[in-house]
């Protein structure tokens, strides 16, 4: 059995490979101490776009710069795909390995690949083994490949002096079953060693991991605290004590736990690896993990976003991760839709109570009630908020459907009409809400602002503030008071895109008045609900 550690690979992924020298050498005595094998310290790159730290490239001169134990093997990953389709491949690896393996601190050499890449990436394994290198190949994403396509891969790797064939569970959506029958098919045409490199997004990475050497697998990666990609990976912590045990070697942890308490936790608080719900879900759909890391990541997207883009990745597929499908799946509503209400039959000329759902609403109720009671202004809802007597609502506006597959059966309880685009929602929602009045305005979300039609609108996001400001300016309003807009804490990017769609919408033809009687950090008018007659 062989324990590969490749933490400060997998988990650049997270800090850029901007680990410090001081953790690095505390992490090699940790390494050792474990009883690991193999450490992968980096990648080798041909590629330079941004900063990243010293392990993004793992040089030679960086490697001699650290205290490496004489027992550890040292490796490097390289990515097929920086040197796959290439007219000279010899000349890129010349590059990334311009020494033989015997003067060079570097022992092992991993090549990262797809399906598509792989055979042609296998003409890299006898110009490495030829400078001396032990090569090894991790084949990504197989786990929804079939007995026959699996099969076929590994007679192909078996024309080549591979140490080790590695299969990666890259969406983390395996179960320890499924490794089972993929070690099996690989087994029936490749002789050699066999590897695993796990993903945690369902909890499983270890117990696949654990199945794997039962079945025979020799080369087993984990990772300090997980520390990896998206959820991460099988943690070294628990697989260096699973290894020792069939090995009947002893152990020693010491070092590793005092590198965790002193580095890698407080790392893991901040950036936030490790499985949760949502990871859960993309390897339940087969999502590439890097979709939930970068929204997580990423403080412009709720619990909603994140919620409507998994769901659009189930049905459009998310296996291979890309920025621009990213950046239209958080605005998944697809085409303009045209309805068939006019928002002038319940709105023009009036003046408009808006609630939206910040706290302001629940913290100054009573001022609220009072001031809708005696002025009798046509009052309308955002979603479900209830925190007023729900007597006093007129109307409440939902567009967003992942949010309306959560709020569905809520709304078909509450009285109110719902103004929706209707063409957009879901089947099963609007199954839901077929007892319900629906003023069906048509929505178009696209980036050039907001205009307003009889019928329907444009808006420059699906958030439900932005459809409903649009319905009023369509409905031609008289004005709009705004409660419950409190926007996000100082610094909190979401704070500054809500209020760029205020400012878009202050600046399109045919607006209608903003004004915020609680607190708000928007750029709107304020007045105070105390103070309104």
């Amino acid at each position: 059995m062989k324990l590969l550690d490749c933490t400060l690979r997998d988990g650049g992924y997270y800090n850029a490979w901007n680990f410090d020298l001081e953790l690095v050498n505390e992490y090699l005595e940790a390494m050792d101490a474990a009883g690991v094998d193999i450490v992968e310290l980096g990648l080798r790159s041909l590629k330079n776009s941004g900063f990243k730290g010293a392990c993004a490239y793992t040089t030679d001169d960086y490697l001699r710069s650290l205290a490496i134990p004489a027992r550890l093997t040292v490796g490097v990953m390289v990515n097929a795909s920086e040197f796959v389709g290439l007219e000279s491949m010899s000349s890129a690896l010349e590059t990334l390995f311009p020494v033989s393996a015997s003067d060079s601190p570097v022992d092992l050499v991993r090549i990262a690949c797809h399906v598509h890449e792989f055979e042609e990436a296998l003409d890299a394994v006898s110009w490495l083994k030829d400078k001396g290198y032990l090569v090894g190949f991790n084949l990504m994403q197989v786990a929804g490949r079939s007995e026959e396509e699996i099969k076929a891969l590994a007679k192909v790797a078996s024309g080549h002096e591979l140490d080790a064939l590695y299969f990666a569970d890259s969406m983390g959506s395996m179960s320890p079953a499924q490794a089972s029958d993929i070690i099996g098919w690989l087994r029936s045409e490749w002789k050699g060693e066999l590897g695993i490199h796990t993903h945690d997004n369902m909890g499983l990475a270890l117990s696949n991991t654990l199945r794997a050497l039962d079945d025979g697998v020799t080369w087993v990666d984990a990772t300090v605290t997980g520390m990896g990609r998206g959820p991460g990976n099988s943690r070294t912590e628990e697989l260096a004590i699973e290894i020792a045990q069939r090995r009947g070697t002893p152990l020693n942890i010491v070092p590793l736990m005092t590198i965790i308490r002193k580095y890698f936790k407080p790392m893991q608080q901040h950036y936030g690896w490790g499985t949760n719900p949502y990871y859960y879900l993309s390897g339940k759909y087969g999502i590439h993990p890097t979709y939930i890391q970068e929204m997580l990541s990423d403080a412009r997207f709720s619990e909603e976003d994140v919620l409507a883009v998994i769901e659009h990745l189930r049905k459009e597929g998310g296996k291979k991760f890309s920025f621009d499908t990213l950046d239209t799946a958080r605005h998944f509503l697809n085409g303009a839709t045209e309805g068939n209400w006019s928002p002038r039959s319940l709105f023009e000329g009036k003046e408009i109570f808006l609630l939206g759902t910040g706290p302001g609403v629940q913290a100054h109720k009573s001022a609220i009630e009072q001031y809708i009671k005696k002025n009798k202004p046509i009052v309308a809802a955002l979603n479900t908020q209830t925190a007023i007597d729900g007597d006093l609502i007129d109307v409440r506006f939902a567009c967003h459907p992942v949010r309306m597959l959560a709020d569905c059966e809520r709304h078909a309880e509450l009285p109110q009409p719902l103004v929706t685009p209707i063409a957009m929602l879901p089947d099963d929602v609007k199954a839901v809400l077929s007892d319900k009045t629906l003023y069906d305005f048509g929505l178009d979300v696209g980036k050039d602002g907001f205009a307003f039609g009889k019928t329907s609108c444009k808006t420059p996001t699906s958030l439900v503030m932005a459809y409903a400001f649009a319905a009023l300016a369509s409905g031609n309003a008289k004005r709009v008071l705004m409660a419950g807009f409190d926007g996000y804490a100082s610094g909190d990017p979401r704070n500054e895109e809500m209020n760029a769609v205020v400012k878009q919408f202050k600046q399109a033809d045919g607006g209608v008045e903003l004004i915020a009687v609680t607190p708000s950090r928007y750029d709107v008018k304020k007045l105070s609900i105390y103070g309104l007659s």
